[in-house]
């Protein structure tokens, strides 16, 4: 299967979690939490479900690392050189506040890095999907657009994501040696299509993120033209340790990167 078959099934697939999510967002629903006081509900074991069962069938040789199924062993893991790394729901604060602004994320890591994504928004309609070797789009089903930035100098008006749900001082900090801020908040995956979209400029991630939060985006946005590294300006790589957490990050169109 070539990439533009692969990313339109992971596509389909992706929507049909999204389904799944959408019939239990519609209703009252179970939150459990996690031993670090994360939330989980029946959708994200839901669309888990469906995206794992889907994988196995387009692609049973690739192995799949799920946020609802993330105890596998560093010692397994560091044999892999290529990967399924979902997120079956990114954003469930979002998710249990319902303001629509969490995705479903299917990435496939080859050598460390994301080379084909899909982040699905079921509750706002919309989809993002990319791979290396096609480019980045945004998709509402009845019209895809494509996704392609373009690198801005450091001054003027500077448009900066921060997180809906997990705002960092570190950020307000941040965002002083601009001259000029708009601050645009939005919930999970969505910060990094923002930037992949041109609707903003930066999304300096200084706070936690897992893995399987950051791939499916980290291809959108990368795919799309702009720059994902961390705070030193090196690659934002998976799959190098035995923990799950990534480094503090930037995603950016600024021509000169900025550092803390």
């Amino acid at each position: 299967m070539n990439q533009t078959e692969l990313l339109e099934e992971i596509l389909i697939l992706a929507r049909q979690a999204g389904s799944a999510i959408m019939g239990i967002y519609e209703k009252d629903f179970n939150v459990e939490y996690k031993a670090d006081e994360s939330p989980v509900t029946d959708a994200d074991l839901a669309a888990h479900k469906v995206i794992a069962n889907g994988l196995a069938h387009l692609t049973p040789e690739i192995p799949v690392l799920s946020e609802e199924s993330a105890d596998i062993s560093w010692d397994i893991r560091q044999t892999w050189t290529r990967y399924w790394l979902v997120d079956p729901i990114d954003g469930t604060k979002e998710f249990i506040k319902k303001n629509g602004e969490f995705t479903v994320n299917i990435a496939l890591i080859e050598n460390g890095k994301p080379i084909l994504a899909v982040v699905d928004a079921p509750a706002l309609g919309v989809s993002y999907l990319a791979a290396e070797a096609i480019g980045a789009f945004k998709d509402r089903g009845d019209e895809r657009i494509e996704l392609k930035v373009t690198t801005k100098a450091n001054k003027g008006l500077i448009r900066v994501v921060g997180s809906r749900s997990h705002p960092s001082p570190d950020l307000a900090e941040f965002v002083k040696r601009f001259d000029e801020v708009e601050m645009v908040s939005k919930g999970s995956s969505l910060k990094l299509c923002l930037v992949a979209e041109g609707s903003a400029d930066i999304y300096p991630r200084l706070g936690p993120t897992c893995e399987w939060d950051t791939g499916a985006g980290h291809a959108i946005a990368e795919i799309a033209g702009a720059k994902v590294t961390k705070l030193d300006g090196s690659p934002l790589v998976y799959n190098t340790k035995d923990e799950y957490l990534n480094p503090y990050f930037m995603v950016s169109v600024i021509e000169e990167e900025t550092k803390l």
